[in-house]
């Protein structure tokens, strides 16, 4: 193979995917069987192969038990919107993980005390084992599965006070922002990390994705006068979501 030459199954899985982009192949027509695409691409069957496999990591085809493979609906991309925190009113952490006056939805919590890994410890500026409330959510838009978000406070920050459960108390399902006021801790600073990466199964379960289906990582830290008080993991389907951001100008 020359340089630059692709290897025969992407040459395939391209010319499947054209088809299936400009709706030669629209939504839920089985896919060509292995033998045809061996017979009209001139193809061995573990090209053949191959070539549907790729299609399928890409979200495009799903198999279907004794029928075959067929075209996915391509879901419109929707927006969620993301412009550090505005906590006029209080934020919920839905309004929080989608900041956007428009934005409506519910989200599913649950909170246990646990000992800080090493990463999380880095992000906290704490020691490894010193202990952090970690909290998983659940939001949903309409009923839709929408993001998965896992959150994590020192212990030593908000421990015996009001706000030590994210959503138990008097301020119990605010945001970080409102929260860590109401224990005189100003947040004043909020950075956040945008990365890919295949999703984890117990993701795509909960999420509705299929097998190697890429999510976008919002990796995100509050601080206080330079100290971080809360660090989290926000994970939303790439297929079915665009992170947008808005920006204020200074």
């Amino acid at each position: 193979m020359t340089f630059g030459e692709q290897p025969a199954y992407l040459r395939v899985a391209g010319d499947l995917r054209k088809k299936i982009v400009d709706g030669q192949l629209p939504p839920h027509t089985r896919l060509p069987s292995q033998a045809r695409i061996r017979q009209e691409y001139g193809v061995s069957d573990t090209v053949a192969l191959e070539a549907r496999k790729v299609l399928m990591a890409e979200g495009l085809v799903e198999g279907r038990s004794g029928s075959g493979t067929y075209v996915r609906e391509r879901p419109v991309p929707r927006s969620v919107a993301r412009s550090g925190f505005r906590p006029a009113g209080g934020a919920t952490p839905f309004r929080q993980e989608q900041s956007d006056a428009a934005a409506r939805g519910t989200w599913e919590s649950s909170s246990e005390q646990t000992a800080a890994s090493g990463a999380i410890a880095e992000r906290l500026g704490i020691r490894p084992g010193d202990r952090v409330m970690c909290t998983k959510y659940l939001f949903r838009e309409s009923g839709e599965p929408m993001m998965l978000s896992t959150s994590w406070e020192p212990i030593a920050v908000t421990g015996r006070t009001p706000v030590m459960l994210p959503e138990e108390g008097p301020l119990g399902g605010m945001g970080v922002v409102e929260r860590m006021a109401a224990i005189d801790v100003v947040v004043d600073n909020v950075t956040e990390e945008v990365g890919a990466r295949p999703g984890l199964a117990e993701e795509l379960l909960t999420l509705g994705g299929v097998p190697g289906h890429v999510v976008l990582v919002v990796q995100r830290t509050f601080y206080a006068s330079g100290r971080p008080v809360e660090t989290a993991d926000v994970v939303i389907p790439a297929d079915r979501f665009r992170v947008s951001y808005h920006l204020p100008v200074k």
